[in-house]
C-alpha cells in the first residue's frame, strides 16, 4: 500500500513538473519567465496534492466510453484525423489492461487529459491585452485554477493565455460590462469547487485583483468575493450569491427601463378582460375583434404576445357570455327549447366555477410580484406566466364552450344534443369528462320526453324538441298517421332502430288509450320500468346511460306490446273478424254464396237503376237465414252489408252489387278504406267468377238429356234430326271447354291462392310481437291474394282477358238458352201436330185427303223452320266457339311469362293433358316452352 502511494506521489511530482516547466509558448525576451522557484513548485504541488485528495467531482456522469468518445471527436473536428486515429488505437489499448498495475478509474485519467487540453486550448486563443486573474476566472468557468500572477501588466500565470474556458465561460468576461450576464452558462456544471490555498499569496492576489479591469461591476464582483474570503479558503461555487444578486439587480433595473406598465397592472387588466370588462390598457378592440394593448403603450413586444395569449380566454368568454344572453332574451319567443334552457344553464354552472378559480387569482395578483434575486414573502403572488399555467385549463374548457355555441346557435332539442354529442368523442380525458358532465345536463330534458312517452305515452313537447311528432287525425288513422319520426331532431347517440322502438312502445300506449279504450297499460308499464331497474319518475335516465334506455324500451315494448295484441285478439276478436270477411266477402262460404246467388240473380238480371237496396238487404238476410252462416257470431252477420257500386246508363245489377263488411274501432286500423276497397277488388272478381260457373251450370241442366228428348229426336225428319245434334254437340263440346277453363281457375283462386293465403296469415298472426307485424301480416296477406288472382299491377293485361273470357262465356250461356227454348218450342209443337193427326184419322176419306195435305203443308213449314234456326244456332255457336278460342289462346301464352311463381302453375293445372298443345302445334311449341 505504501508503495502505491508513493507510486502516486511520483506520478503527481512529474505532472506538475511538467505543467510547470513545459510551456507552450516561450517568452524570447524573457526566457526566464518559466522559470520557478522550488518554493513555487513545493506550493504548486502541496495545491495538487489538497485538489486529489479533495471530494471534488465534475457534473458529468463517469463513462470512460463517451469521454473517449467525445476527445475523438473533438480532434476529428479540429482536422486531426490522424491523431483521432491514434488516440482510438490508445484508448482500445488502455481500455483493454486490467489487473495488477493497471489504472482502475481511466474515466478520471481521460477526464483530466481533455480537461488540461481545453485548458491550453483556451489561453492559446485569448488575447495577451485582456486583463483578467488567472486564478479567479479559471476558477469560476470550471477549468483548472492558476496558482501565481506575474508581475507584470498581463496578471496571469507566465502568460494570460493560461487563463481558461473549459466551462464556456471566458475569463475576459469578468471584466467586461455584462459579465455576469453569462452566469447561466455557469449554472449547467454540477458540483462546488473548494479552492485551498496559502492565505498570503491569495491575500496579495485579491489586492492585485482590485486594481484590474475599468468596470465597476467586475470591482463589484470582486469585493464581494474578497468579503467571503476567511482564513485561506475561498468557496467559489457554480451559482455564486454574490453574482447572482447584481445579475438579478441589474436584470430588473432593466426591465423597469423597458417597461412603461409594470407587470401587476397588466395581471390585474388580463384579469378584467377574462371577465369581459375593458382594463386600463387593455381593451377591447371592436376593428380587431380581441383584447389588446394600445400601440403606443410600451412594453416588450414578448409581453404583448402573452397579453393577447391570455386574453384569448376572455374572447372566448365575451362569445358565451353573449350566446347565454341573447338565449335568455328569446325565451318568450319560445325559440330556445329545453334543451336549449339547460344547455345555457349548464354554461352557467361552468362559469360559476369560473368566477371562483377568477376570485381567487385576482386575491393573488394583490401580492405584490418579487424581484428575481429576491426571496418572496408569499408564494401566491401572480405573474403573467403564472396566469398562463392558471389558465390553461380554463382555455380548454372554454375553447369547448365556444365551438360548442358556434355549433348550436341555430340548433334545438335533439338536434342540439346530436351536435355536443360529436364533440364529445374525444381523446383527451379532460375534454371527455367536461363533455360528459355538460351533456347529462343538456340531455336531460330528452331523456325525460323519452321517459314520459315510453312508460305514460304522454308527448310534452312545447317546442318540437323531441323526434317524436304527433298530428291530429281520426282514431282510425291514429297508428299509421297520429306520430312520426323527426330525423333531423334525433340525436346521434340514439340509433334508428332504437328510435323506432321508442315511437311504437309510445304509439301502442296511445291506441290503447284511445282506440281500445283500456288502461292496461299502466300495469305493463310499471313492471317494464321494474324490470329495467328503473324508476318510473323523473331523472331516472341520463347521458351515457345508452344501456339501460334500451333496456327500459326493450321491457315496456315487450310487455306493452303483448298487451295490445292481447286486448285485439281476445277483446276484438281479430282473428274471428278476418275469417268473416274470408267467408263472406271472399266466397269462402259455399251454401250461402249458392242460394244468395239462386235468390238474387232474377234480381240482378235487371238494370241497375231499377233495383232497390233494401230488397237486395233482405235478400241477404234470407241466404244468412237459410244457410250455415246463421250460426256465426251475431256481431259478425250484422256488419255484413249490401253495397251498390256506381254505375252507368245500361249496366246491369250483376255489373254494380257487392258486400260490404262494417270495421269499426279499433278493426278500422286494420281494415282502412283503401284496404276494403281491395278487398272489394276482390269480391267483385271473385263474383263474375262464379256468376259465370253459375251459368254454366245452368247451361247443363237444360241441355242434359233425358227421355223426353230422346223420344222426341226418332220423331223428327232426318235432316232436322241431323242438324239438331250436330248443333246440340257443338255446343256440348264448347261447354265442356268453358267448364274445364273456369273449374280449374276456380280451384286455382279458391284453393291455391285462398286458402293458402289464409294459412300463412295464420302463422304471421301467431308470431306476430306487435301491432305493426300485425298490420305486415295482413298488407302481405292481401297483397298476396291480388297478385295470385290477376289483380296485380303486373297482371293488368292478363286481367282484362280474363275478363273478356268471361263476357264471352256469358254471352255462349245466352246462345245456349235460346237454342234449347227453341229445341223445346218444336218439341211441343211437334207433340200438338201429333195428337191433330189422330184426330183426323176416323173422319171420312174426302176430308182425310183435303186435310192430309194441309197438315203436310204445316209440317213442312214447321221443319223449315226448325232446319233454319237449329242452321243458324249452330253457326253462333261456332262463332263464339272461334272467339273463345282466339282469347283464351291469347290468356293461356301470357301466363308463362307472369313473374309470380302461382300463375305459372296455373298454366300447367289448364293444359295438364297437353290438350291445347296438340290442339295447336304451330303455336303450342312457343307457348308452352
Amino acid at each position: 500500500m505504501e508503495d502505491d502511494d508513493q507510486r502516486v506521489v511520483d506520478l503527481v511530482k512529474e505532472l506538475v513538473h511538467r505543467l510547470l516547466y513545459t510551456s507552450p509558448h516561450p517568452n524570447p525576451q524573457n526566457p526566464s519567465a518559466s522559470s520557478f522557484t522550488q518554493q513555487e513548485y513545493n506550493q504548486s504541488l502541496k495545491y495538487s496534492l489538497r485538489i486529489l485528495s479533495s471530494r471534488m467531482t465534475p457534473s458529468i456522469a463517469a463513462d470512460d466510453s463517451a469521454m473517449a468518445e467525445s476527445i475523438k471527436r473533438r480532434l476529428a473536428t479540429a482536422g486531426k484525423s490522424s491523431e483521432a486515429l491514434t488516440f482510438a488505437d490508445l484508448y482500445a489499448k488502455f481500455s483493454l489492461k486490467d489487473g495488477p498495475g493497471s489504472v482502475k478509474n481511466k474515466w478520471a485519467v481521460l477526464y483530466l487529459l481533455k480537461t488540461i487540453s481545453e485548458d491550453r486550448k483556451v489561453r492559446k486563443n485569448q488575447s495577451p491585452n485582456v486583463i483578467s486573474n488567472g486564478f479567479l476566472d479559471s476558477a469560476l468557468s470550471g477549468g483548472l485554477p492558476t496558482l501565481f500572477e506575474s508581475d507584470g501588466i498581463n496578471g496571469g500565470f507566465g502568460n494570460s493565455s493560461r487563463n481558461s474556458n473549459v466551462g464556456g465561460f471566458k475569463s475576459e468576461d469578468v471584466g467586461n460590462s455584462r459579465g455576469f450576464s453569462n452566469l447561466e452558462k455557469l449554472e449547467k456544471n454540477r458540483g462546488d469547487w473548494n479552492l485551498v490555498s496559502g492565505s498570503d499569496s491569495l491575500s496579495e492576489n485579491m489586492k492585485k485583483l482590485k486594481g484590474l479591469g475599468d468596470s465597476s461591476r467586475s470591482l463589484r464582483a470582486r469585493e464581494h468575493v474578497e468579503n467571503r474570503y476567511n482564513g485561506g479558503i475561498l468557496m467559489v461555487s457554480k451559482d455564486p450569491e454574490n453574482i447572482r444578486d447584481i445579475a438579478y439587480r441589474e436584470f430588473a433595473d432593466l426591465i423597469k427601463e423597458e417597461n412603461e406598465v409594470s407587470e401587476v397592472v397588466l395581471v390585474r387588466d388580463v384579469l378584467y378582460a377574462c371577465q369581459g370588462i375593458d382594463g386600463k390598457y387593455v381593451k377591447f378592440d371592436v376593428m380587431a375583434d380581441a383584447y389588446a394593448l394600445p400601440e403606443l403603450t410600451k412594453v416588450p413586444r414578448a409581453t404583448k404576445i402573452m397579453i393577447r395569449k391570455l386574453c384569448e380566454l376572455g374572447w372566448l368568454f365575451r362569445k358565451v357570455k353573449g350566446y347565454i344572453t341573447e338565449s335568455m332574451d328569446q325565451l318568450s319567443a319560445e325559440d330556445v327549447g329545453t334543451v336549449g334552457q339547460a344547455f345555457c344553464a349548464a354554461l352557467q354552472d361552468e362559469f360559476s366555477d369560473y368566477y371562483k378559480l377568477l376570485a381567487v387569482l385576482e386575491a393573488q395578483a394583490m401580492n405584490p410580484i418579487p424581484l428575481v434575486s429576491e426571496h418572496a414573502s408569499s408564494s401566491n403572488y401572480l405573474s403573467l406566466r403564472r396566469l398562463s399555467v392558471w389558465f390553461s385549463e380554463p382555455m380548454v374548457k372554454m375553447r369547448l364552450m365556444a365551438v360548442l355555441v358556434d355549433s348550436c346557435k341555430v340548433l334545438k332539442g335533439g338536434a342540439m344534443a346530436g351536435a355536443i354529442h360529436m364533440h364529445a368523442q374525444h381523446g383527451d380525458p379532460l375534454v371527455h369528462d367536461f363533455m360528459n358532465k355538460l351533456l347529462r345536463r343538456v340531455c336531460s330534458p330528452l331523456f325525460e320526453m323519452v321517459r314520459s312517452w315510453v312508460l305514460e305515452g304522454e308527448l310534452d313537447d312545447l317546442f318540437s324538441e323531441f323526434f317524436v311528432l304527433s298530428q291530429p287525425v281520426k282514431a282510425e288513422s291514429l297508428w299509421r298517421e297520429g306520430y312520426r319520426l323527426h330525423s333531423a331532431m334525433l340525436p346521434s347517440f340514439i340509433s334508428q332502430s332504437l328510435a323506432q322502438r321508442i315511437l311504437r312502445t309510445g304509439k301502442s300506449i296511445n291506441f290503447l288509450r284511445v282506440c281500445c279504450e283500456d288502461r292496461g297499460w299502466a300495469d305493463a308499464a310499471t313492471e317494464a320500468a321494474a324490470a329495467a331497474g328503473t324508476s318510473t319518475g323523473r331523472g331516472g335516465l341520463g347521458y351515457g346511460e345508452t344501456d339501460a334506455l334500451e333496456s327500459l324500451v326493450a321491457e315496456a315494448a315487450k310487455r306493452i306490446d303483448k298487451h295490445l295484441l292481447e286486448v285485439v285478439y281476445k277483446q276484438y276478436k281479430f282473428k274471428e273478424h278476418c275469417l268473416a270477411i274470408k267467408r263472406y266477402l271472399l266466397l269462402g262460404q259455399g251454401d250461402f254464396v249458392q242460394y244468395l246467388m239462386d235468390i238474387v240473380g232474377p234480381e240482378l238480371s235487371e238494370a241497375a237503376n231499377t233495383i232497390s237496396t233494401f230488397k237486395l238487404a233482405g235478400l241477404l238476410e234470407s241466404a244468412i237465414r237459410s244457410s250455415n252462416a246463421q250460426y256465426d257470431d251475431p256481431d259478425i252477420l250484422d256488419r255484413l252489408r249490401v253495397k251498390m257500386m256506381p254505375h252507368n246508363t245500361g249496366d246491369r245489377g250483376w255489373d254494380v252489387f257487392s258486400l260490404d263488411y262494417d270495421a269499426r274501432v279499433p278493426l278500422n286500423t286494420v281494415f282502412t278504406e283503401s284496404v276494403m276497397s281491395r278487398y272489394l277488388r276482390i269480391f267483385n272478381f271473385l263474383w263474375k267468377l262464379r256468376r259465370v260457373e253459375h251459368g254454366l251450370i245452368g247451361v247443363w241442366k237444360t241441355m242434359k238429356p233425358n227421355c223426353v228428348t230422346s223420344r222426341f229426336f226418332a220423331k223428327l225428319p232426318q235432316a232436322v234430326k241431323l242438324q239438331l245434334i250436330l248443333t246440340s254437340r257443338k255446343c256440348q263440346v264448347l261447354w265442356d271447354e268453358m267448364n274445364h277453363f273456369v273449374s280449374n281457375l276456380q280451384y286455382y283462386i279458391m284453393f291455391e291462392v285462398l286458402e293458402v293465403s289464409w294459412s300463412n296469415l295464420s302463422k304471421e298472426l301467431e308470431a306476430a310481437k306487435d301491432l305493426d307485424d300485425l298490420l305486415g301480416a295482413h298488407e302481405k296477406y292481401l297483397h298476396s291474394i291480388l297478385e295470385k288472382s290477376l289483380l296485380g299491377e303486373r297482371s293488368q293485361n292478363l286481367n282484362k282477358t280474363l275478363f273478356t273470357l268471361f263476357d264471352v262465356i256469358l254471352r255462349f250461356r245466352s246462345h245456349a238458352d235460346r237454342l234449347y227454348e227453341g229445341i223445346y218450342e218444336l218439341q211441343s209443337r211437334t207433340t200438338d201436330s201429333s195428337s191433330r193427326d189422330k184426330a183426323r184419322v176416323q173422319r171420312p176419306s174426302k176430308t182425310s185427303s183435303e186435310s192430309g195435305s194441309w197438315l203436310g203443308e204445316g209440317r213442312k213449314d214447321l221443319t223449315r223452320r226448325a232446319g233454319e234456326f237449329l242452321r243458324n244456332m249452330g253457326q253462333d255457336i261456332e262463332a263464339i266457339g272461334k272467339e273463345y278460342s282466339s282469347i283464351f289462346e291469347g290468356f293461356i301464352s301470357q301466363l308463362p311469362i307472369q313473374q309470380h311463381v302461382d300463375l305459372k302453375f296455373l298454366m300447367f293445372r289448364l293444359d295438364f293433358t297437353e290438350f291445347y298443345t296438340q290442339l295447336r302445334p304451330s303455336t303450342g311449341g312457343k307457348l308452352f316452352l
